[in-house]
């Protein structure tokens, strides 16, 4: 991985009765990190962490950042600190152990997320090819069984993964971005306005056997603004779009759990907009050392 670059692989899930959610994401060249911004971005490997983030009743929060003393990786496994990321036959099985922030609690369990297929196509997001993204399986299920805080649900989910080789305010200003469940698949959105001035959108189809259809999706619609004032809209048939919930709320990114219809099919979604102008802002990074705590292992 060059200097400055980055992955990551991005699980959500949301359960079948809709109380519950998460968000797991792995980082190599954590793009959110101050600490990987302050040492001029030269080592990405020196800067890991596992993001969870839980949703609902008994809701947590973590995101420890650690050196490259505690990142082992393999073609099947993947562990940064105490917490790992492994395929186990047709299954990627998480193993977490990590400490909530702000207040220090244990979130302890394992999550197992089974796609229904595995597809093999990858997206150029930016216009220059350095930025790169592949939704490796948008039709999944997700098990949930932890025994801190005790939670144990199932429902959709979602798989992909990221990744650059320059850091991600240089080849954006701003994204929406959305994953809805449908009765036989799901619908992705993409909507990026680039540093180079340029725009662009991406709607797919993906069914349960892997395969991606790129479709003219509607017009983007307008989600009221959160707490920090970062814009959002999302795709969805005109009229047919609910805020159901904010599940972030941060100086430069939220994200939401949506309802409504598309193609006239009603939908569940996971929706997140980033602002990288505002990433990129040196208050803000003074700012996430609150919610992201560093050590070196």
């Amino acid at each position: 991985m060059v200097p400055g670059g980055y992955i990551w692989w991005y699980l959500d899930g949301v359960s079948d009765d809709g109380r519950h959610g998460l968000t797991i994401i792995a980082f190599i060249g954590s793009v959110f990190s101050p600490y990987y911004a302050w040492a001029g971005r030269r080592d990405p490997h020196n800067h890991v962490c596992l993001n969870v983030a839980l949703y609902g009743p008994r809701g947590r929060w973590a995101m420890t950042e650690r050196g490259r003393g505690a990142l082992a990786q393999s073609e099947q496994r993947l562990a940064i600190g105490p917490s790992a990321l492994e395929w186990r036959d047709d299954e990627l099985v998480l193993d977490i152990r990590e400490t909530a922030v702000p207040l220090p609690r244990p979130i302890r369990g394992q999550v197992r997320l089974k796609p229904s297929a595995m597809t093999t196509r990858g997206f150029e997001i930016d216009s220059r090819g350095r930025h790169r993204w592949w939704p490796i399986a948008p039709v999944s299920r997700v098990e949930v069984e932890l025994s801190e805080p005790d939670l144990k649900w199932s429902g959709p989910a979602y798989l992909d993964t990221n990744a650059g080789d320059e850091p991600l305010e240089d080849g954006f200003v701003y994204w929406n971005w959305s994953r809805a469940s449908l009765r036989q698949g799901a619908a992705i959105a993409y909507d990026a306005v680039r540093r180079d001035g340029s725009e662009g959108s991406l709607g797919l189809i993906a069914d349960p056997s892997g395969a991606l259809r790129e479709v003219e999706l509607p017009p983007a619609a307008a989600i009221p603004s959160g707490l920090w004032g970062v814009r959002r809209a999302a795709r969805a048939d005109e009229g047919q779009l609910t805020l159901r919930k904010t599940l972030e709320d941060a100086p430069f990114y939220t994200r939401s759990l949506l309802t409504g219809q598309l193609f006239g099919e009603d939908f569940t979604a996971v929706h997140e907009s980033l602002d990288l102008d505002r990433f990129a802002n040196p208050v803000v990074k003074l700012m996430l050392p609150f919610r992201m705590p560093r050590r070196s292992r």
